[in-house]
Parts: C-alpha cells; structure tokens; sequence
C-alpha cells in the first residue's frame, strides 16, 4: 500500500508549540476487543436484519435460504479479510475512503467514501422506521400504518440517538454493549429452542441440501445475494472507530472478522429456524415480523414479547452503529480535504466529530419527512434496503480490489497468504459488482435515482473541493 504522498493526511496542520494548543482528536484508545467487535456485531443487526429480510430471502429461493445466507457470508468474509490488511497499514477512521485513495487515486476513493455515506445516510430511514413502527404499536397501535406519525416519531429516535453519539464514543459504546448483548442472546435462545422443539416435527424436514451450491440456478443466487448483501452490511463500522480503538493496527481487523463470523453464525441459524419453525404459508403471513412469529410458537405469552424487545434493541443499536460510521467517515473525508473542512472539527470535551453529527441529523430528518410522502411504510422499507446494498456492493468492491492489487506481492510468500490477500478478496469484490450489476434493472425508479444517483451526486463536491485535497495532500493547506 503506498500510502506516502497519496494518502489522507491525519495532520494537515503544523503541530503548535504549546502542549495547551493541540489539536483535538479522536478519542484514541477508547475501545477494547470485545467493544470493538459488538460494534461490529451491532452494524450487522442481526435482529433487525434477519426480521426484514427471511421472509423475502425464503420467498426468493425457498428451503435454500440458509445456503444462500452461508456462501454470501463467505463472500463478506473476503471483504473483512481486504478491511484487516488494509487496516494493519493505515488506520484511518475513513476506511474504505482512505485506502482506496491511497491505492487508486483520490477520485475512486473520493467515490468509496462517497457511497458509505450515501448507504448510512439512507439507514437513517431503514433503521428510525422500524423503530417508529414499534414504538407506536407499543403506545399507540392506531397509527402504525400512518405514515406521517412513523416518521415524526422516526424523527425523535434520531435525535435520541445522535445525541447519545455526541456525547462521546464511551458512552455509545456503553449504550451498545447492553442493546447488542441482549439482542445477539435472545437470537441464540430462539434459535436453539427452535432445534430442540422443532427438530423431530419440523415443519420443513431438515435436509443437508439446503446447504447445497448446486441446487441453485445463477439467477436465483442472484436474487438471494442481492438481500443478504444488505443482511451481512455494517460490520466495517469497526474498522470506522480504529483511531478510537486500542491497538489501531490490529485490533479493528480482527473484530471485523469475529463480527462477520457471529453474523454468519446467528443469521444461518435463524434460516434454518424459521424452516423448522414455520410453514411456508406462516412465513408469508408473518413476513417482517417473523422473528415474533417464531418466538410465538416457541414460547408462551408474555415470553414470546422478548423477540419485539431484541428487534427494538437491534434497530436502535445499529442506528447508533450507523451514526457513527458516517460521522467518522465525514469526518476523514473532511480531514483530508476531500469535503468542507468545518466536518473535521471535533468537540473539545467529548471529542467526536459533533458537527459532522448534526449534519447528518439535519440530513436524517429530511430522509425520514421526505420517506413520509411514500404510500406505505412497506415501500419506504423496500426501497431504502435495496439502495443500501447497491451502495455496500460498490464500496466493499473497491476495498477488496484495493488490497489485491496493492498486495500482488504476496504470491512470493506461500499459497495461504495469496489465498487470503489476494485470491479470496478479489473473488469477493467480482461477485459484490455482479450482483449490483444485476440488481440495477429490478430496482424500481425510486431506488435507481438513490442508488445509481447518489454516486453521480458525488461529482459535485467532488469538483467543488479538489483544489482543497491538493493543498492538504502537499501539506500546504
């Protein structure tokens, strides 16, 4: 990785003389491993994420969804390998942006980081809504399908919610460690419930083949992954709080791998749950609310509620994981003369990037008012899920390529290094662009206008801050 002259620069000014001068930074040294990879776990959401997504993903390729969950899985795990080695040599909270501007030139990189914070932008509408649809059914259940309402009290959460990122990255560590703990926990329980009541009456008989490449047809696989690209999204926000975490190098690396390979385990374990669980008619029937659906038959009232508490903990847990990785990413993007430089600035007390934070909530709030024009919150959903994987196919290809490419040197070392740096993260970079090639003729014109027009957007700032980055990459700035 040449990262001298050509990458972000994280002092673009001269360090004054006077220890009282310094410069605020980052709260280094913040997050341990475990922190660091509940995190990580947290960007997954593995409730929330097997909650919008089973029903679709076993509608799409029936009994196979747990193969199709468990090779896409191996496909992120490529990604989180690229995202360790990189991380080794340069961590930067701009991740992605950082390293594939170090590798390929400000341009694509610019467009990297441009496309993590188009994708968390729009979680502000995937991840407050469902949020706001719960809170609602908990206090006022008449206003539910009400569009309007969902996305005022959506509204509210994010306010909630990037305060508490304000506040400083302890504290939202603190916050995430409880809601991550509990949900990944009540997951595990319905899970291994499920095996032990279910697994001699399945309602799916069980078979091996659900774990079988062959069964599928390219189109099918297709359409499979194009969901769980979204399921497997969010783990990088681990990589994203490197500068704040202890052992910078090294540490983020491997809670991205611990956080995918948590995430492989809980989200294949609830497909084969669900199988075991329910029919296919109770599947279709219970379709975002599956998760409840199967604890309903696991568990006697009031205990089967514990799955609406882990969907609500989840939802809220990744919101925050989200807020994070975009203000951390605006934040380097800004540092390195990519965008304005008022987005580097960090809270003299807290030091996280507040205004960065209040830019998102202003950007938030009018994604969750604008969302509210749509005629269900069904749509809202639908659309937002598809233009977060679009926009995560594109960025995490861009960092698989990055370090193959940078990396080629390796094949001199043995097979097993090759194989991990090279080979299996540009495998996974050629299928994540397969897959958001082949998934921009579904995309209705809603999700094609985010989607392929929140990339070509970027060119704009893109133009507007070049003289900028060059002042700062020559230190001039």
């Amino acid at each position: 990785m040449q990262s001298s002259g050509t990458a972000p620069s994280r002092d673009s000014a001269p360090a004054p003389d006077s220890p009282a001068q310094q410069p605020v930074t980052l709260a280094s040294g913040s997050l341990g491993l475990a922190e660091s990879t509940i995190m990580g776990v947290a960007g997954n959401a593995p409730a929330f994420s097997v909650a919008a997504s089973t029903a679709t993903l076993i509608a799409t390729v029936g009994v196979l969804s747990p193969a199709s969950l468990l090779y896409c899985g191996l496909i992120m795990f490529g990604a989180a390998l690229a995202f360790r080695k990189l991380n080794k040599i340069d961590p930067n909270a701009g991740a992605s942006y950082a390293w594939v501007s170090a590798i390929f030139g400000p341009t694509l990189g610019f467009f990297a980081g441009w496309s993590v914070l188009i994708a968390q932008a729009v979680f502000m509408i995937s991840g407050t809504v469902p949020v706001a649809t719960a809170t609602l059914a908990l206090t006022v259940p008449h206003l539910v399908a009400d569009t309007s309402a969902v996305a005022f009290v959506a509204a509210a959460w994010l306010v909630v919610i990037i305060a508490i990122a304000i506040k400083g990255i302890k504290l939202a560590s603190y916050v995430q460690v409880f809601l991550t703990t509990i949900e990944v926990a009540v997951l595990a329980v319905i899970v291994g419930a499920a095996l032990v009541k279910f697994g001699s009456h399945p309602a799916h008989p069980f078979s091996w083949s659900w774990f079988a490449l062959s069964q599928f047809t390219p189109g099918m696989f297709a359409k499979g992954a194009l969901t769980a690209v979204f399921v497997f999204w969010g783990w990088d926000i681990a990589l994203n709080l490197n500068e704040e975490t202890k052992d910078a190098g090294r540490i983020p690396g491997y809670a991205a791998i611990a956080a995918v390979i948590i995430a492989v385990l809980l989200f294949v374990g609830f497909a084969v749950a669900a199988l075991l669980t329910l029919t296919d008619a109770e599947i279709d029937t219970a379709g975002t609310g599956i998760v409840q659906a199967v604890a309903d038959k696991l568990f006697p009232q009031p205990w089967s509620y514990i799955a609406v508490i882990a969907v609500m903990l989840s939802t809220i847990g990744t919101l925050e994981a989200s807020i994070l990785g975009f203000t951390r990413t605006l934040y380097a993007k800004s540092r390195g003369g990519s965008l304005h430089e008022r987005y580097s600035r960090l809270h003299p007390q807290w030091q996280t990037p507040w205004i960065a934070s209040l830019a998102l909530l202003v950007i938030g709030v009018s994604l969750v008012i604008g969302s509210s024009y749509l005629p269900t919150v069904a749509t809202i959903m639908r659309d937002s899920v598809n233009t977060i994987g679009f926009q995560a196919s594109f960025y995490y290809a861009l960092a698989c390529f990055a370090c193959a490419w940078s990396h080629w040197h390796v094949r001199r070392e043995g097979a097993i290094p090759f194989l991990l740096t090279v080979v299996w993260p540009s495998f996974s970079a050629v299928f994540l662009i397969f897959v958001a090639t082949y998934s921009i003729p579904t995309f209705d014109l809603a999700t094609n206008l985010v989607g392929l027009g929140g990339i070509a957007v970027g060119v704009i700032p893109l133009l507007m801050h070049r003289k900028r980055r060059q002042a700062v990459l020559s230190g001039t700035a």
